[in-house]
């Protein structure tokens, strides 16, 4: 496993991957959990070269969110990865990748503004651009990332497909505790307490599928009755919508394409999960 961290030499790299190997690539904000590793192993079974890099990036949190206490652990991180047979990790820093007098950002218009983005203002402008700058110097075949952030995938692949770049995105399946709770690097924030009522997030999607199932389909009924299992644990909705799974619009009416998607604070963390209604 080889550690880059230079923008010069990555580009290097990618300029002469070989010409018949094709090139995974999964970018992360390390502390890295089972999640991510489920994407590494997707990325070395359909691919030749692996690469993964760990960049927390400034461009997507807002002055009031958790920069600067974001979890970290290279140390850990490039074991996990070493173990993991990746061969680069991509680890520039923040003056590599937003040189002085930096000036460019790219917007996904529509879809960035909604859920996620209405919360967080600039949030996928961050993302849209850090990851575009990453395909541009990695130059991946494939690109794998996690369902959990559902919304984002959506961004990116429209973003991709609109700026015509031949990376294509490999959504894989959210990875779960055994009690449900999906993972994510911020679940080191919550305490015993937090850990428990996080499961509301879960639950909420697992009364709303068990509704539809029984024939309930009107989007309000459904949202109320989820909204119901959150304040139950004392969690704060920040949304709980049914949306179009490629459109990201609101469903008044549940059906096959839904996604049912929403963001909780649990204390002071913030956590997010998601699920197809079928």
């Amino acid at each position: 496993m080889q550690i880059v961290e230079s923008v010069s030499r990555m580009l290097e790299l990618s300029r002469d991957w070989p010409p018949k190997a094709k090139v995974g690539f999964v970018p992360t904000m390390g502390y890295l959990h089972a999640g991510h590793l489920s994407l590494v192993q997707q990325a070395n079974l359909l691919c030749d070269i692996t690469v993964v890099s760990i960049y927390v990036n400034p461009a997507q949190f807002g002055p009031k969110e958790d920069l600067a206490n974001y979890p970290r652990d290279i140390d850990r991180d490039l074991q996990l990865l070493g173990n993991s047979q990746v061969d680069y990790v991509f680890f520039p820093t923040t003056k590599e990748i937003y040189p002085e007098n930096y000036r460019t950002w790219v917007e996904v218009d529509g879809l960035s503004g909604v859920l996620c983005g209405g919360s967080r203002p600039g949030h996928f402008k961050g993302v849209a651009t850090i990851v575009l700058k990453l395909v541009n110097i990695v130059k991946p075949h494939l690109m794998f990332m996690g369902e959990k952030d559902f919304q984002q995938v959506v961004v990116l692949q429209t973003m991709l497909r609109d700026l015509n770049v031949s990376t294509q995105i490999v959504p894989c399946p959210i990875v779960r505790e055994k009690d449900g709770l999906a993972m994510s690097s911020r679940n080191v924030y919550l305490n015993p307490q937090e850990r428990e009522q996080a499961l509301c997030l879960s639950e909420a999607i697992q009364i709303i599928k068990s509704l539809y199932k029984k024939g309930i389909t009107n989007s309000d009924e459904l949202i109320r009755r989820g909204s119901e299992i959150i304040e139950r644990k004392d969690g704060r909705l920040d949304y709980l919508k049914l949306v179009d799974s490629n459109s990201l619009e609101d469903m008044t009416v549940a059906d096959s394409h839904t996604r049912i998607i929403l963001a909780v604070f649990i204390g002071r963390t913030r956590l997010i999960d998601n699920q197809a209604m079928v």
